[in-house]
């Protein structure tokens, strides 16, 4: 065999190669920044709505906080929950579940009829054009890194009226992100 022919044959793939990893490699997640500037990976805060995983851009999270209690406002819009009492901050909290279509109707939850919040819930604390809000979510699942050539435009069947808090869906790996504009999302 000519030294040509011996690096042809280390170039391509054998059947009895472990290829175990290259489909994360190939898939763009293999959490080494892309040579290219358009490839620059966006950091993202993952959380769980109703089973299914969100995310927002880091940079739009100030921080995530356990439920306190919260307090009721009588004749509020549908989807604030109540204010929350943060370190002597007052700020608002919505569910955003009824906006996405996950929920009818936004649940009890703040008030002395309350029940006592799932353990694994939190308060994302949003950065807004309108001052810091608070939005409730199941859980959070952690920051996930998506580059550019990660994200899809959002099926039609996603659009949300002429409002359009879903603006992408990240894919990494074999997990799927629905991504929010959080200004959007908290839109009256």
């Amino acid at each position: 065999m000519s030294r040509f022919a011996a690096l042809l044959d280390d170039f391509f793939f054998r059947p009895d190669e472990d290829v175990s990893g290259l489909q994360d490699f190939a898939a763009g997640s293999d959490g080494v920044a892309s040579v290219t500037p358009e490839e620059v990976p966006e950091e993202y805060l993952a959380f769980r709505l109703e089973g299914e995983s969100y995310a927002v851009p880091i940079r739009a999270v100030r921080e995530i906080s356990k439920v306190p209690p919260l307090t009721e406002i009588p004749r509020a819009e549908p989807q604030l929950l109540g204010v929350l009492n943060l370190r002597g901050e007052l700020l608002p909290a919505y569910d955003i579940k009824v906006r996405l279509g996950l929920a009818e109707r936004a649940p009890l939850v703040a008030g002395p009829d309350a029940p006592v919040p799932p353990r694994d819930a939190r308060i994302l604390v949003l950065r807004t054009q309108t001052g810091p809000a608070g939005v409730w979510v199941d859980s959070v699942s952690g920051v996930v890194k998506l580059k550019p050539s990660m994200l899809e435009p959002p099926p039609s069947s996603l659009r949300l009226g002429d409002r359009d808090c879903v603006v992408a869906i990240g894919r990494r790996g074999p997990s799927l992100f629905i991504l929010l504009d959080p200004e959007q999302a908290l839109a009256s």
